[in-house]
């Protein structure tokens, strides 16, 4: 059917996302999926436990629009003992239906038309659409791709009387790269003395490897003072369809986020944020998970020693990059599909991640998978 009322597109070079092409794709080819950061193993079984029991104690109704007080005041007291920065849980954190929610609501409250943003390539692809959406500029600044890192001097100059907010995003998707303290004093430099708001995603806060600290805002009082910090409990605890995460801001901040949240989703999931402050409690629910995942990364890295992939290092996240240049002189975006076909694995060309195509030679591997996937993978991916 067609219709003659479409209007013009406020999004006209986005269509749908790699996530979605590749994943029906493995499909197709009954391919192993090494390509989405989303487990393939179950969680812990308490926490299904926990929901359970929410539900069947009535807990089935909308929370308070900032989310359930108990979990606001499990995240302040986590965040607290962690980085040593104090949140009211009823003006400064605010419970989402997801970190993509908790990014979107910041974006579109903080933003306006005219404004830029500035944030860093190669990147989560949604990014740049939101702050387009909210007619501002989104000025991309690519990362080094000899080990994807920040040039601060480029952001320096690419500041303007125009620039409202800096994205940053670590430890980072798609590179597995992660801010170090020199990384944070430029930043903290830069933005000094500006009406600048940093945001932060951090939905990998825990994923953080060989023995490293997780170097984000609210680590450091400075940058605190104008951040809005996003996390996912999905990320965190293996379940990434239950969509909840978290907005920590100062109050003036918080209360321009809550003005949007209300009207996308109102709440999160009731009965998933009771589990979630029951597991909070536990801290080895979460501060296992750096070495869980370095377990992982390290043995996808076992398993592709002898293959003819250059892998880069990952310092955190579920995902580490391969360079296949020894192997071919294809496009990224060809050479995935050809490992979909032939080795019957499914990754994700770096070249998604730039919106202009950017193309390194390198894919991106999730090690958020069962031992068993990834030794498997692995094999299948030596013979290419």
């Amino acid at each position: 059917m067609q219709s003659a009322c479409v209007p013009e597109s406020k999004l006209p070079n986005v269509g749908t996302t790699i996530f979605t092409v590749i994943g029906q794709l493995a499909d197709e080819h009954d391919a192993l999926n090494l390509s989405q950061g989303a487990p393939n193993f179950a969680c812990d079984p308490k926490l299904v436990e926990g929901v359970t029991r929410a539900m069947q104690a009535g807990h089935n109704q909308y929370s308070p629009m900032a989310g359930v007080l108990a979990l606001r005041e499990a995240i302040a007291v986590k965040t607290q003992k962690l980085y040593g920065a104090q949140y009211d849980p009823g003006t400064e954190v605010t419970v989402v239906a997801s970190a993509s929610e908790g990014l979107y609501a910041t974006i579109s409250a903080l933003v306006h038309p005219g404004d830029e943003v500035i944030y860093f390539e190669p990147s989560f692809d949604s990014y740049a659409p939101i702050v387009q959406l909210q007619g501002a500029t989104p000025v991309a600044i690519k990362l080094s791709p000899a080990d994807f890192s920040i040039d601060w001097d480029e952001v320096a100059a690419a500041v303007t009387p125009k620039t409202r907010m800096i994205l940053v995003n670590t430890p980072h998707n798609p590179t597995g790269s992660a801010f170090t303290p020199a990384d944070i004093e430029r930043l903290t430099a830069i933005t000094r003395g500006t009406k600048i708001v940093v945001l932060s995603d951090e939905v990998y806060e825990h994923v953080v490897f060989d023995g490293a600290l997780h170097h984000g805002m609210a680590r450091y009082p400075e940058l605190a003072e104008r951040s809005v910090i996003v996390s996912s409990f999905g990320k965190s605890y293996h379940v990434t369809g239950w969509r909840v995460g978290y907005c920590l801001a100062p109050a003036a901040l918080t209360a321009e986020i809550r003005k949007v949240h209300q009207f996308m989703t109102f709440s999160a999931d009731t009965p998933m944020q009771m589990a979630f402050a029951e597991a909070l409690a536990d801290e080895s629910s979460y501060l296992h998970l750096g070495r869980f995942y370095q377990h992982k990364r390290d043995v996808l890295a076992r398993a592709l020693e002898g293959s003819r992939f250059e892998l880069l290092p990952s310092a955190g996240s579920f995902f580490m990059l391969a360079r296949y240049s020894a192997i071919s002189d294809e496009r990224d975006s060809d050479f995935v599909l050809r490992l979909i076909r032939e080795a019957r694995v499914a990754t994700i060309p770096l070249s998604a991640f730039y919106t202009d195509g950017t193309d390194n030679r390198l894919i991106r591997l999730s090690f958020a998978k069962d031992d068993d996937t990834l030794i498997e993978g692995a094999r299948r991916l030596c013979q290419i």
